[in-house]
């Protein structure tokens, strides 16, 4: 791991403890699943050093046990573990646990490994080697974001109110017009605002088809909704080859 010897450093990520360390706040839990022991043990006493409650295991299954005994805020996750495919292990995650932060930090860079990561339900994506200080600048970004509202009703995001029982938007007072696949666009993105949501997961679940090449009709419909939301106070944010994020 780049940067290894730093996890002496006081300096590394910033401010030490400066996002935990305010009164009787309980320190958030993060589990480091990394089946090589030096790195994991030095990413380990990183967080530690920075005031979180970490835990440290070195294949999917105990990734998984150690979920179920206590849900961890954020999960750091390698893909390349001896027993399962972290990928698969991302997956059931984000499916027992939506609220909990996934960034995966892994030796696989390719586009398709990155999209594939994203799409898996990672919130965030950072290829090995990496710089400590920006690795936790990602872990405290992501510890600040509130969980999804999955099972919410209305959903607000600035000056931006998405109702889905009445399948109504509105931005302040105003009502925006919008289209049946419009809407449920903008449901979507809203549900995890501040994350990415892949390409394909906007097929299948807003047009209810596997993506197999072409998003054109995608593509139209983001910029009808960025056209209307010009007044708002969030905008939608492309990832290029990836998804789309809806930022405040």
């Amino acid at each position: 791991m780049q940067n290894a010897q730093s996890a002496t450093n006081p300096d590394v990520g910033g401010r030490r403890g400066a996002v935990l360390r305010s009164g009787t706040v309980e320190a958030p839990a993060v589990l480091v699943v990394e089946d090589d022991a030096t790195i994991g043990e030095s990413l380990a006493a990183v967080l530690r050093g920075e005031g979180y409650d970490v835990r440290l295991v070195t294949d999917g299954g105990s990734a998984l046990a150690e979920a179920e005994a206590a849900v961890p805020e954020l999960v750091l996750l390698d893909l390349g573990l001896p027993d399962v495919d972290g990928l698969s292990i991302c997956r059931q995650l984000k499916m027992r646990f939506a609220s909990t932060r996934i960034i995966v930090v892994t030796a696989r860079a390719d586009e398709a490994d990155v999209v594939v990561g994203f799409d898996t339900g990672a919130d965030d994506y950072v290829t090995k080697p990496f710089r400590l200080a920006e690795l936790l600048a990602r872990v405290r970004a992501q510890l600040r974001k509130p969980a999804p509202e999955k099972e919410s009703d209305s959903i607000t995001v600035g000056d931006l109110c998405v109702d889905r029982r009445s399948r109504r938007a509105f931005v302040g007072d105003e009502e925006v017009e919008l289209r049946p696949k419009e809407f449920d666009l903008l449901a979507l993105l809203a549900s995890y605002a501040g994350s990415v949501v892949t390409r394909e997961r906007i097929m299948l679940e807003v047009w209810e088809t596997d993506w197999l090449g072409t998003t054109k009709t995608l593509d139209m419909h983001v910029s009808s909704l960025r056209k209307k939301l010009a007044a708002s106070s969030v905008k939608i944010t492309t990832l290029r080859h990836i998804g789309y994020r809806l930022d405040e």
